[in-house]
């Protein structure tokens, strides 16, 4: 698939997640607080939204940058060298963050309270 191709099918997931990113998070009467986010983070269906979110950034970002420093002709010889580079960041990225957001556990205490 080409990088621009990725990078529009980035854009409408984008696209779809921030905007439940943003009704969810950011507009009432869904406006969370911490102990909100702490319970949300604890059920697979979030995880789940959340690291799809994580792609779609990544995927979306690396594809930027590597059209960006693609660009201009004197990086013809590095492309792939660029590209390889793009693809372990990310993976590395997706990797970190994935792990962070399964590894998350909510506090008894916390879990118990919620609403």
């Amino acid at each position: 698939m080409r990088v621009f191709q990725m990078q529009r099918y980035s854009a409408i997931g984008l696209l779809v997640f921030l905007t439940i990113h943003m009704i969810v998070v950011h507009y009432p009467p869904f406006h969370i607080d911490f102990s909100r986010i702490i319970v949300r983070l604890n059920q697979p269906l979030w995880k789940a939204i959340d690291i799809l979110f994580l792609i779609f950034v990544l995927i979306h970002a690396l594809a930027g940058a590597y059209v960006v420093l693609t660009d201009v002709q004197r990086f013809n010889k590095y492309q792939r060298v660029l590209a390889g580079l793009a693809v372990v960041i990310g993976v590395l990225a997706f990797i970190y963050g994935t792990m962070t957001i399964l590894a998350f556990q909510a506090p008894e205490a916390i879990t118990v309270l919620a609403p």
